[in-house]
């Protein structure tokens, strides 16, 4: 007995073949959607909207619209200088990290200069949309931040550059809010010599070695943890009385709430740059990073609160979950 062999001719099948582009295709947008988050520090964008919500509150008891455009433009140049900064680094990436977007080829270097070019421009016409006062402060800012990523970044310069643009992105709170920013100097100067410390511990995450850094970023933490919690500002122009917070009914900023942002901020901080200061190697220095980038929104809060306007601390201290929620997908260094 002969057992029949049925040969199929070429190109012939047997049942219904499945499409799988629809798959390749949801994939693809997924890992190209990946790639831009890493680009754009996606988590670290959560530390942005404080910067113009403390600016505001520097000035005024509640934002108004004009904040929420000047959130906007710091966002739009924030996000510009993090696709600039890799485009800047895209050959000191691929032999320090190598798995970066630009290096592993999963965004092109054209396609990020084009968007750091986009996003400056966007967040510049915002900031015109909010008033000349904004766009004043927004000019500079801008100028700042490209001028960090594409020459300053390696030099001594480049904290002071860096955090000369936190500042300035706290000023445009203040100015697009109110035109007035001489109230919000105080703040954007705390929050520029966190920017400051933070900056200088990163320009050694890859190689480590370092206890200096994260020793004098330990020391800058406990000092503006001092300032915040102790004393009050002056109270700016245009509130309702010497003391007015955005809560009806209050009549002085809520000490508990602002020594409690405060310690918050230094407990988020200085545990990690101690740990770097004990043993300084990149992982270790890393979380140090990490950990200073995070903190940057309980010192927004607490500045916040220092300034009287305690729904406006509340709000900026609810993003810090959410940017601990994606810091788990997504390097915020």
């Amino acid at each position: 007995m002969t057992a029949t062999v049925t040969v199929q001719p070429p190109g012939a099948h047997t049942g219904p073949r499945r499409d799988t582009r629809p798959t390749r295709n949801a994939h693809s947008a997924r890992r190209t959607r990946r790639a831009w988050a890493e680009l754009l520090r996606l988590p670290a964008l959560f530390t942005v909207p404080g910067d113009a919500l403390a600016g505001a509150a520097a000035t005024t008891s509640r934002p108004t619209s004009r904040t929420l455009l000047a959130i906007g433009s710091s966002l739009c140049l924030y996000s510009a200088g993090m696709a600039l900064n890799d485009w800047a680094d895209r050959e000191e990436d691929a032999a320090e990290r190598p798995h970066r977007p630009l290096p592993s080829g999963r965004v092109r270097p054209a396609a990020a200069l084009t968007a750091a070019c986009a996003l400056t421009g966007a967040g510049l016409a915002l900031a015109a949309r909010a008033g000349r006062p904004a766009l004043t402060v927004a000019a500079p800012l801008a100028a700042t931040v490209w001028a960090y990523d594409l020459a300053l970044k390696h030099t001594p310069a480049g904290p002071f550059a860096m955090a000369t643009a936190r500042g300035l992105d706290l000023l445009l709170g203040a100015a697009a809010t109110t035109g007035r920013t001489r109230d919000a100097l105080p703040s954007a100067a705390l929050l520029g010599t966190h920017t400051l410390a933070v900056t200088a511990v990163s320009r050694r995450e890859t190689q480590g070695g370092s206890t200096l850094a994260p020793l004098a970023a330990l020391a800058a933490t406990t000092a503006v943890t001092r300032l915040l919690t102790l004393g009050s500002p002056r109270p700016p122009a245009g509130r309702r009385n010497a003391a007015t917070s955005d809560l009806p009914g209050t009549t002085s900023p809520p000490g508990t709430l602002r020594t409690g942002l405060g310690a918050l901020y230094a407990a988020t901080a200085a545990r990690p740059y101690a740990h770097a200061v004990l043993n300084p190697s990149p992982p270790l220095t890393q979380r140090a990073v990490s950990g200073g980038i995070r903190a940057t929104i309980p010192l927004q809060a607490a500045l916040a609160a220092r300034s009287g306007a305690p729904v406006t601390a509340l709000c900026v201290a609810a993003l810090a979950p959410l940017g601990r929620k994606y810091a788990r997908k997504v390097s915020v260094t």
